[in-house]
């Protein structure tokens, strides 16, 4: 009898070395590295084979020149969700695998079950290694107000067996396939756990092939662990060709769904969702909610246009400063990025003079949301400075413009999208960079532009 082979594979990175060692070369972690059990060479070579046969009937494989390729885009499947549509970059891709991922009760069952139930002319197979039959059948008939659907292409399959997964697949020949969760599946190839690092592997490049072969879609759901990581190694990552992270509060309504890796898109592009009884609603216009009417005579407050992906929304950006009452300063941010905000704070200090050494500083990014648009930097030392001098920001006012270490107000992206939107929601006056109004056509807004080429001139503007 052969004798098992050993490999040993870093967690977090997926490296992978004959022997056990302390730091990964790779990533440079420490005490990463686990050991696996290499599933036998003769039953890799079957599977190979099995799934180099069905996919013999799609196409064959051979040498090609680059001239005599042609270029053209695969029909794209249209999920009946415009928002998960834009993420995905138009619609699924047939023969591509998805990887979901998003902490445990976010709604990634939920947002893939309704999305599915959408789906009436495809026929899904929904597969489930966490949950009951009677449990998603009730989950169900909440998601489906109008009523389920009365055609038969909705298929469910409660099993953890990629084996007896793939022999219902053969029987039911699905055009679309979901696997709840990817941890919960386990081969017989591999003789460790379910939601091992080898059981994950295996099984992810297991329904690779199927998805290659047959040019079925895969929609797979992933963990998070407690780092915020997809669980598994990061090889998951690399094998299937979308990453879609599904954040947000479970202490908020709002759920954004955002594109991490997209061989088929655009990574920059984000779908809103809000979190109701009957499951998620889609938010078109996400500056109406994310905005509030009660801020007038409120200090700390300042409204940013800013862009994620190719879309525009106004976000409310909240802050609070006030004596450090313990000796050290506190610097807190929720929903934008902390070490952006001491280097803000710095340009305060240095180039406006406004010493904040000794106060706490506290800034939120309302709703939930969490933005990385550097055109947010006017709006959170507006907001500081609000707060600091107690002073509210007018009615009527909104900034974009990205902060540089000399206090200069630096261009951003997409100008005329950010005015546009402010324009629309009503406001009278916005403040820009002034080396965006080159080539811009002042007489096409209503809105009032004040462009500003440092920190102290916008500054000036709003509190004279």
């Amino acid at each position: 009898m052969a004798k098992d082979k050993i490999m040993y594979v870093c967690e977090n990175c997926g490296q992978e070395s004959a022997k056990w060692i302390g730091k990964c070369p790779a990533c440079g972690q420490w005490n990463t590295y686990k050991e696996i059990k290499v599933a036998d060479t003769q039953k890799k070579v079957a599977a190979t084979s099995a799934a180099a046969s069905a996919g013999r009937q799609l196409r064959e494989n051979k040498v090609l020149r680059l001239k005599d390729i042609s270029a053209h885009d695969d029909p794209r499947i249209d999920m009946h969700d415009s928002e998960l549509n834009r993420v995905l970059g138009g619609g699924l891709v047939p023969g591509s695998i998805v990887l979901l991922g998003g902490e445990p009760g976010i709604g990634k069952s939920t947002l893939t079950l309704q999305t599915m139930l959408a789906l009436t002319d495809k026929r899904v197979l929904y597969v489930s290694g966490e949950e009951s039959a009677h449990q998603l059948k009730m989950r169900a008939e909440r998601l489906a107000v109008s009523g389920l659907p009365a055609d038969d292409n909705f298929l469910l399959l409660c099993e953890n067996s990629l084996e007896a997964i793939f022999e219902h697949i053969k029987e039911v020949q699905p055009e679309l396939l979901v696997v709840d969760s990817i941890q919960t599946i386990s081969t017989e190839d591999v003789e460790s756990s379910a939601g091992s690092i080898a059981q994950v592997r295996e099984c992810a490049s297991a329904l690779l092939r199927f998805a290659k072969t047959s040019g079925v879609p895969v929609i797979l759901i992933g963990h998070i662990t407690k780092e915020g990581t997809l669980a598994g190694p990061k090889i998951l990552e690399h094998i299937v060709d979308t990453v879609i992270q599904f954040e947000g509060d479970q202490h908020y309504m709002y759920r954004i769904l955002r594109s991490i890796k997209n061989r088929f898109g655009s990574t920059s592009e984000l779908g809103i969702y809000e979190m109701q009884q009957t499951g998620l609603r889609q938010v078109s216009n996400p500056s109406e909610l994310l905005l509030t009417d009660n801020h007038d005579g409120l200090s700390g407050v300042a409204i940013s246009s800013a862009i994620e992906g190719v879309r525009p929304f106004l976000v409310e950006t909240q802050a609070l400063v006030s004596s450090a009452a313990y000796g050290t300063p506190q610097r807190s941010a929720t929903g934008f990025d902390q070490r952006r905000l001491n280097m803000l704070l710095a340009v305060l200090e240095k180039r406006v003079g406004f010493k904040l050494m000794q106060k706490d500083v506290f800034l939120n990014i309302a709703g939930g949301l969490r933005v990385t648009d550097m055109a947010m930097d006017l709006s959170v030392i507006a907001a500081v400075l609000s707060s600091n001098v107690d002073t509210p920001i007018e009615e009527g006012w909104c900034m974009a413009g990205e902060v540089g270490l000399s206090g200069e107000v630096r261009p951003v992206a997409r100008i005329e999208q950010r005015i546009s939107e402010a324009e629309k929601l009503g406001f009278q006056h916005i403040i820009i960079p002034k080396y965006n109004l080159s080539g811009l056509n002042r007489k096409k807004f209503k809105i009032e532009l004040v462009p500003v080429r440092k920190v102290e001139e916008a500054l000036r503007a709003l509190f004279g």
